[in-house]
């Protein structure tokens, strides 16, 4: 039986290379399925990334320091862990497309909640509520999407969805830029937040359009109840360790890195909020197409040479980056082969979590590995920010991204399986 987003397609057309092929081999219903987890992962981004790029302004208005606003983020991310391990399995027992509408809901709550922020307190509970949400949404998207795509494509798929969060950063940018050229900072920041609200609006077009896909239908009807802490038995615990570590290293380069960025270039580079656009425009640019090309790669060549060429080709970039003396243009160009790197694996990640795992537990073992990286991963940027304390900061974001992506290298050259192709309807 076809799964609900797969189009009738010739077997010519399943051997095709093209980087769209995994798009025109759905059918309406699994297209409005890809774009409802897009657009979710994008606003996703969108929210989340907000914060980073106002950590310079809210250390003023908030009256706090970089140490602090660092540890809002790490228990942003790891509230996103315990968010995503519970929506998954909430996705394996009530369906993936009703959780990923309360997740969606929660994650714009918390943007909004933190709009109204009084103090450091207040700050913190909201952006833990949106970290829930963040962490649950990405889980149960991505299986969803993976779900409704053929086992040839799934890669460029992911590749696609991740992508979408370099949109949302991009987004982020763009309303900063303009919410700083026409508001004071200390009403442009709360503006910003209030507008991350907006993505709840997107609950209303999954309620019409987006179905359940037929394999994880097929799974609850064979059985209906499966337990909360089944991904850590004989069968399923090896794919459980592997992925975690896998995402440990990939969730903390990330996530060190691109929470730093901005505030490296204002206070080692000396750039101004506004002057800094061009450089995270390309970064960003450098983000998407990273995402894509890095999908398609692990479709043609596996998912293994992904992780070990991208962690490898990143290590180095960050190293360049942080520590070369590079003139302004230099830093402006590097900026996109930074990003390319640095999140390229991404896609290969999503499409191997869904593959280590049977349909009837999918959720749940998506949702604990890749919040699980976020777990861990998630607490390197307060390390950054500590350790900025006695080192620049500069030196402070190279060492823990050079220690994640090391951890990425090593899992995948001794640890992974091979995953692509794998076909998730069994």
């Amino acid at each position: 039986m076809a799964n609900i987003g797969e189009a009738s397609q010739p077997a010519a057309t399943e051997q095709s290379s093209s980087i769209f092929e995994f798009y025109w081999s759905m059918n309406p219903q699994g297209r409005r399925t890809f774009w409802a987890c897009t657009a979710g992962w994008t606003l996703d981004g969108m929210d989340f990334m907000m914060f980073p790029l106002l950590i310079g302004t809210l250390v003023t208005a908030m009256a706090t320091d970089a140490k602090t606003l660092g540890g809002i983020v790490s228990l942003t991310v790891l509230c996103s862990a315990a968010g995503g391990w519970l929506a998954g399995f909430l996705s394996d027992r009530v369906g993936r497309v009703r959780t990923m509408q309360v997740t969606i809901l929660l994650f714009s709550l918390g943007s909004l909640a933190s709009a109204f922020a009084q103090d450091v307190d207040q700050l913190t509970a909201a952006r833990a509520l949106l970290g829930v949400g963040f962490g649950g949404e990405a889980a149960v998207a991505a299986v969803t999407l993976s779900e409704v795509v053929s086992n040839k494509h799934r890669g460029r798929a992911m590749g696609f969805y991740q992508s979408s969060y370099a949109v949302g950063w991009g987004l982020a940018i763009l309303i900063q830029a303009i919410a700083y050229s026409a508001l004071a900072s200390d009403q442009a920041w709360r503006i910003m937040f209030g507008i991350g609200a907006l993505p709840a609006l997107l609950i209303f077009f999954i309620r019409r359009n987006v179905a359940e896909p037929d394999v994880a239908v097929a799974a609850r009807k064979e059985e209906p109840a499966v337990s909360f802490f089944r991904i850590f038995d004989r069968t399923n615990l090896r794919s459980t360790f592997v992925g975690s570590l896998l995402t440990i290293g990939a969730q903390g380069g990330f996530y060190a890195l691109m929470t730093w960025v901005p505030q490296f270039l204002r206070t080692e580079r000396k750039v101004s909020i506004l002057a800094s656009t061009p450089y995270l425009t390309a970064l960003i640019g450098g983000c998407f197409v990273g995402y894509v090309t890095g999908g398609w790669l692990s479709d043609k060549f596996g998912r293994r040479p992904v992780f070990l060429f991208f962690s490898a080709a990143a290590a180095a970039c960050v190293y360049i980056y942080t520590h070369v003396a590079l003139s302004d243009a230099e830093m402006l160009v590097l900026g996109f082969p930074l990003g390319f790197f640095a999140v390229g694996y991404y896609s290969a990640l999503m499409a191997c979590l869904n593959e280590m795992y049977p349909t009837r537990v999918r959720g749940a073992g998506v949702g604990f590995t890749y919040n699980a990286g976020r777990a861990v991963g998630g607490l390197f940027p307060f390390f950054v920010g500590a350790l900025a304390a006695t080192t620049t900061l500069s030196s402070a974001i190279s060492i823990f991204a050079l220690l994640s992506y090391g951890l990425v290298f090593l899992v995948a050259l001794l640890l992974l399986r091979e995953t692509k192709g794998v076909d998730l309807s069994i």
